[in-house]
């Protein structure tokens, strides 16, 4: 007898006395669930790279060569953001100013550097944004779908408790509590998803802070620190004539 009261206020009971909406809401709110989960893991993966990542940045700078240094940034993961970057600089240093005839070419080399590193980081921080929307949709609509659960719910026990006749306590306590499930499932599947939006939302800004300033640095070595490869009189050919003419 026991047993069977147990049953009748568990999850079987719940699902077997829902319909198609409640079934809906609760395959629903599984998905979210699922997908957050699984971007908050990817994200944490992907932070943990990046951190191990920017340790190889010290390694850069203590290379005799550019291209040692960049090695070195590779050993922190193939797909550093911060070798990346340094690629991207390296190969601006070197081919830039051989774009001769586009509207590239009409910049200053500084600036076409800077551009390439501007560019570049804007490719990251899309990618390190990605997936974040979801979270942050998940956290403010998952209590929402939780609560249209618990309403259709409640409804239709009023509506089977109408249909009985009777309204005792132990009639209304099974199929009110039932429905209320829903809220709490809601919640759980919203809190995780604001908490790992927020915490990614700071660490992006942290690691995007460090990679500009490595890309300031990138931009004062090779444009001032080391001199670019290519003559600027092969791109500014007004500039190199009045030059001589002033000689």
């Amino acid at each position: 007898m026991q047993e069977t009261a147990q049953n009748a206020f568990g999850f079987a009971h719940l699902w077997a006395s829902g319909d198609l909406v409640s079934h809906t809401v609760a395959y629903v709110l599984a998905a979210m669930s699922i997908a957050s989960w699984y971007l908050i893991l990817a994200k944490a993966w992907d932070w943990y790279r990046t951190r191990r990542a920017a340790k190889a940045v010290a390694g850069f700078w203590a290379a005799t060569s550019v291209g040692e240094g960049i090695e070195k940034l590779r050993q922190g993961g193939e797909d550093s953001p911060y070798a990346q970057l340094a690629e991207q600089a390296n190969c601006c240093n070197h081919e830039c100013e051989s774009v001769t005839g586009r509207l590239a070419s009409r910049f200053d080399p500084a600036e076409q550097m800077e551009r390439a590193l501007r560019q570049q980081l804007m490719v990251t921080q899309a990618g390190m944004e990605n997936g974040l929307t979801l979270l942050a949709t998940t956290g403010a609509t998952a209590p929402f779908v939780g609560l249209f659960g618990t309403v259709w719910g409640i409804y239709h026990a009023l509506v089977a408790i109408g249909l009985s006749g009777q309204a005792a306590l132990e009639k209304v306590a099974g199929p009110v509590g039932e429905a209320l499930i829903m809220t709490a499932a809601g919640l759980a599947v919203a809190l995780p998803a604001v908490f790992a939006y927020n915490a990614f939302t700071r660490a992006n800004r942290v690691v995007l802070a460090d990679l500009d300033a490595f890309a300031h640095d990138l931009h004062a070595f090779f444009t001032v620190g080391k001199p670019f490869v290519a003559n600027s009189a092969q791109i500014h050919p007004m500039r190199a004539r009045a030059a001589t003419e002033a000689a």
